[in-house]
């Protein structure tokens, strides 16, 4: 049986308006976390002109191959090992001859990932993104420390009950960061359920246009 996430579902519509901007012009994504499966098969059939290459632990890639085996589509890649913890499996995308990308995706990671792991995915993906590459991650982060609503408030505190290590990070910190990784914050997307799409372009390109905010009614 595949696996589902509603979140997902609820979430794929709004976040597909983001990447069908960002990555226009983009030929390969690399998603970091393909969880279920579900949002690689809708944005590559959504985004007919790019390539979608799927990972996650290994634990995920029969769902996810689920998920490719139902729609068919041939622009979207079969999950790979991957663990931002592990640095080798950076290297180890390259030795699979992978050509280099020039998108990178993830949604809903960094808030249960431990805030190591933040650092070493930002840190990756400022080395292996192309110069002027593309890279969106959605989630809910706090904006300058505080939390951005009381749905927020209560959902960080079950995440820490369950595990010390998870929470909603600080927007402040993770852009300080992305900043130390040639990883330009070019847009701050508000997105339904007081989550954010924040989109970051790799140094060589200037950054353009002005932040705004998509206000959206709550979905779930």
């Amino acid at each position: 049986m595949r696996p589902f996430s509603q979140a997902c579902e609820n979430n794929k519509a709004p976040i597909l308006e983001v990447l069908t901007q960002y990555f226009a012009q983009v030929k390969r994504v690399f998603e970091i976390g393909s969880g279920t499966g579900q949002h690689a098969v809708y944005f590559s059939q959504q985004l007919p002109h790019l390539f979608w290459q799927t990972s996650d632990q290994s634990h995920h890639h029969a769902g996810i191959n689920l998920w490719i085996d139902r729609v068919g589509t041939e622009n979207v890649g079969r999950p790979k090992e991957f663990d931002v913890l592990e640095p080798g499996h950076w290297e180890d995308l390259k030795k699979d001859s992978l050509p280099a990308f020039d998108g990178v995706f993830s949604a809903n990671t960094a808030h249960i990932m431990p805030w190591q792991g933040v650092l070493e995915m930002l840190r990756g993906i400022g080395h292996q993104l192309e110069i002027g590459g593309c890279f969106v991650l959605y989630g809910p982060f706090n904006r300058d420390g505080s939390y951005t609503s009381q749905s927020n408030a209560r959902f960080d505190q079950s995440l820490r009950e369950q595990r010390p290590h998870m929470g909603i990070r600080n927007d402040v910190d993770i852009f300080r960061v992305a900043r130390e990784n040639k990883l330009v914050l070019v847009d701050d997307v508000g997105m339904p359920a007081n989550n954010r799409s924040l989109v970051f372009k790799k140094k060589g390109i200037e950054r353009t246009g002005k932040l705004r905010s998509m206000q959206k009614p709550v979905i779930y």
